[in-house]
């Protein structure tokens, strides 16, 4: 991605999401993924990328507990890694970034699955995310 301009932040969010898949997939250290990604120069990576990146990869241990708890019908270890990724990227965005309501970041992720995933797993998606926002507003998630 020649273009360095500025972003939106549906671009922002696309190119955190596809090097934090890209972290779950290789396990490689991200400042190495950030340094491929601009070699190849197909991922932008910004200061607004890696502060996304870097925050859900930080609290990645809370963010899966989530999941976990909200996702009745696959256990982690059976969600696909595009579908974590997502899952994670858009729960950080609701529990850490006050900028972004939670219906948008749930909005963002659902397009993110049905763009790069299956029809079945952005209603997985919307689900497990729609379970937690609820829960949030009625005062009630279930943290780790």
């Amino acid at each position: 991605m020649s273009r360095k301009e500025n972003l939106s932040r549906s671009e922002i969010r696309d190119s955190a999401f596809k090097l934090i898949f890209e972290q779950l997939l290789r396990d490689d250290d991200i400042a190495e993924l950030y340094e491929i990604a601009e070699e190849v120069d197909e991922i932008h990576v910004d200061n607004e990328v890696k502060k996304m990146v870097g925050g859900t990869i930080e609290h990645c241990e809370e963010l899966d507990d989530i999941i976990s708890n909200y996702s009745k019908t696959r256990k982690i270890s059976r969600i696909s890694k595009l579908n974590h990724a997502i899952l994670r990227l858009a729960l950080y965005e609701c529990i850490y970034d006050e900028n972004v309501p939670d219906n948008a970041a749930i909005s963002e992720a659902v397009k993110l699955a049905s763009i790069y995933s299956y029809k079945e797993d952005a209603s997985f998606v919307n689900g497990v995310l729609g379970a937690f926002s609820r829960d949030r507003n009625n005062g009630e998630a279930k943290d780790a």
